[in-house]
């Protein structure tokens, strides 16, 4: 029985070229293809892969948040981390969601290979500079070093935040979470208090800053 795969990437190039390299291994088939988390949330649940090949940073709904709710749903689905900007808050918070693999775009297709076949046989995948990254945010966690005020936001909040990051609308929001827009600006007062931040565009740049949207991507309406 081959391994059916998802890819989730928002680089349609070199979605494509993954999908193309694993669809030509005898054991592996890729079942579909999401350029957006929450897309690959919708894919997962309609296409049951084995696994899912996962970018970290991705608009809508970035990979952390996507990997929560695949997990939640389909907790035998198996999830690599597969993204440039790994970093040790980003390989954190992918493993604290569930995922079982985690390896840069920088590594061969040889080892992207090698890291399905290992998750598929319930075994974890971290590549040597991931090891390195995890050894370290260990150490930080066992001094007290690493908490962070994002992880004391609730998923809805987290996702409510990387929507405001990435411009949307209150009423577009709303409309994406299929919330009221009174319940969003509720969840945005929240996030606010946690983070103790008083603005949007501080909101905007703590977002930034914690790798959950694009540096390219900038508020476009008033919330």
């Amino acid at each position: 029985m081959r391994t059916r795969i998802l890819v989730a990437d928002d680089h349609r190039l070199l979605r494509e070229a993954i999908s193309t390299r694993l669809g030509r291994e005898t054991d592996m088939q890729v079942v579909g293809e999401a350029e957006d988390g929450r897309v690959a949330v919708r894919l997962a649940r309609e296409l049951s892969p084995d696994v899912v090949i996962m970018e970290v940073a991705m608009p809508n709904l970035n990979g952390v948040e996507a990997t929560r709710q695949i997990i939640r749903e389909q907790p035998a689905t198996r999830i690599i981390a597969f993204s440039a900007g790994l970093d040790r808050r980003s390989v954190q918070e992918m493993l604290a969601a569930g995922a079982a693999g985690c390896l840069p775009k920088t590594c061969s297709f040889e080892e992207l290979l090698l890291a399905v076949r290992n998750v598929v046989s319930n075994h974890t995948y971290l590549s040597p500079q991931v090891c390195k990254m995890v050894i370290e945010g260990y150490v930080g966690w066992s001094t007290g070093r690493t908490k962070s005020a994002y992880s004391e936001l609730t998923g809805r909040e987290r996702e409510v935040l990387q929507l405001i990051a990435e411009g949307k609308s209150t009423k577009m929001i709303a409309k994406e979470l299929c919330l009221s827009a009174k319940t969003i600006e509720w969840h945005r007062g929240r996030i606010m208090r946690k983070l103790g931040i008083e603005s949007i565009a501080g909101l905007v740049r703590y977002a930034m800053a914690e790798g959950l949207t694009s540096a390219a991507l900038a508020p476009v309406e008033a919330l």
